[in-house]
């Protein structure tokens, strides 16, 4: 980097700003174990402000005069929310009256930064060539183009893996990886694992930098509106297609698979008992806190979308609004020249003719003819009903679907809709679809996603049936 850009972030960047700053601890310390080290996102204000009086207060007792943060807790929150410090964001929630509080990516950054610089007893780097080489090495099998030399790495994977098992069969304590081994490949998922939840931060930043471009191209559009949502269309698929948008859905498909969620539960539980190790508390749940802050990342492009559908609407009401004033002052207008004097423009001139109505020109009058009613009707033979149809209804219980996804879903967990439907296949036809989409109460949480198409397939009086619809899932708080 060059001189002058480095001068720029050290004055602009908050990262930099907050390792500057006297209370620098304090922020780091409370804010990095409040937000990053549980994995909390947006707080009220009001809860943020109580656990840090707390916080002051044993920082104070600590202190030789007591007086080390002498100002209050919200004065505090304020001072780091501010546009010049940038440590959190200070924002009202939909449906909310009470100012929240979220951490930044540069806080993020910060504390991961001074986090780096304790010292380690143990540096693992083993894990890390082989995990390069691993890269290195699906890059070149995944963009070769001839078939012949993708068998031939296939074939020569498949003879070590041959000669592997052969050894395991001779001798069954081969291959096993000492204790320093393994050392090194979990601090190194554990590093990979604190990076993949600072990122998630980034993106939802991300995100909204995106929602304020749009706002900003919404203010200052002079077009047709047709233009304005071609537009906005065309960016928001530019967003899906990017390499970013990509990649955070398929990381998302791969965490919400019910398959792959029990691979992970499984491994981590293998890798939790090692006595050896000492697993942190955090990386034994680290799957669910990736789903969480995954399922925080979509909840804000919804709650974008939503206010960005609020704000085309407001646009168009105001626009509404000035066309009903041109038509009320074309109104005014139009009385003014009738009750008043002639306009100043216009041409004059004499009726060619007068308007003569005669007597005869009306009709006379016609008499009705009398119309005769009869009121008895004969009595209706007998009919043959089908009263089967009254008993052949098909009634959904919802609270055994409710069940269902209960015992499916672990807490704070999600997954799609036809995982849920392979699992439990649909008995009741369409119906039983419409069911799962009602279930959304305080505990679980149905959201559809109207970028992403699924295809559920399922048999309704023996015949096969299928159902199109946008992706849905189903998250247990």
């Amino acid at each position: 980097m060059e001189h002058d850009a480095i001068a720029a972030l050290r004055a602009r960047h908050p990262a930099w700003k907050l390792l500057r700053a006297d209370s620098a601890p304090l922020v780091l310390g409370f804010l990095g174990r409040h937000f990053i080290d549980q994995n909390r996102g947006a707080t009220s204000a009001g809860e943020l402000t109580e656990a840090l009086e707390d916080e002051l207060y044993a920082r104070n007792a600590e202190s030789e005069d007591g007086d080390a943060y002498p100002r209050a807790a919200a004065q505090y929150l304020a001072d780091w929310a501010s546009a010049d410090s940038g440590f959190l964001r200070r924002f009202y929630p939909l449906d909310s009256d009470e100012v929240h509080y979220d951490a930044t990516p540069a806080l993020e950054k910060a504390y991961s930064w001074v986090q780096g610089l304790a010292a380690r007893s143990f540096v693992g780097t083993e894990s890390r060539l082989q995990t390069a080489i691993e890269l290195l090495r699906q890059i070149a099998q995944g963009t070769e183009a001839d078939p012949e030399v993708r068998l031939t790495e296939l074939h020569r994977r498949r003879a070590e893996i041959d000669a592997e098992i052969a050894r395991i069969e001779a001798d069954p304590s081969a291959g096993l990886l000492d204790i320093s081994a393994v050392r090194d490949r979990y601090q190194q998922f554990s590093s990979t694992a604190r990076e993949l939840l600072a990122d998630f931060r980034e993106v939802e930043e991300n995100f909204r930098g995106l929602d304020r471009s749009a706002r900003e191209r919404i203010a200052t559009w002079d077009g047709g509106k047709g233009e304005l949502l071609e537009d906005l269309v065309t960016g928001r698929s530019r967003i899906d297609a990017s390499d970013q948008g990509r990649s955070f859905q398929a990381f998302y498909d791969l965490l919400l698979s019910s398959s792959s969620l029990e691979e992970l539960s499984a491994l981590l539980e293998r890798l939790t008992s090692i006595a050896e190790l000492g697993v942190d508390r955090r990386v034994r749940s680290v799957h669910y806190d990736w789903a969480e802050a995954a399922e925080r990342t979509q909840q804000t492009v919804r709650q974008i979308s939503e206010q960005l559908r609020r704000f085309i609407d407001d646009k168009v009401w105001v626009e509404n609004r000035r066309v009903l004033q041109i038509i009320r002052g074309i109104e005014a207008s139009a009385l003014a020249i009738r009750d008043g004097a002639p306009p100043p423009f216009g041409l004059e001139m004499e009726e060619p003719g007068i308007d003569l109505a005669l007597p005869t020109d009306r009709p006379l009058h016609s008499v009705r003819t009398a119309e005769e009613v009869d009121s008895l009707l004969p009595p209706a033979g007998p009919e043959d009903v089908d009263t089967s149809l009254l008993t052949d209804q098909i009634v959904v219980d919802t609270a055994r679907l409710e069940a269902r996804l209960r015992n499916l879903i672990p807490e704070r967990g999600t997954v799609l809709l036809e995982d849920v439907v392979e699992l439990y296949p649909v008995e009741h036809g369409a119906a039983e679809l419409v069911g799962y989409l009602t279930l959304d109460g305080e505990e679980l949480t149905v959201a559809t996603d109207e970028s992403a198409a699924t295809e559920i397939h399922y048999e309704e009086a023996g015949r096969p049936r299928r159902a199109r619809m946008p992706r849905v899932t189903v998250s247990r708080g």
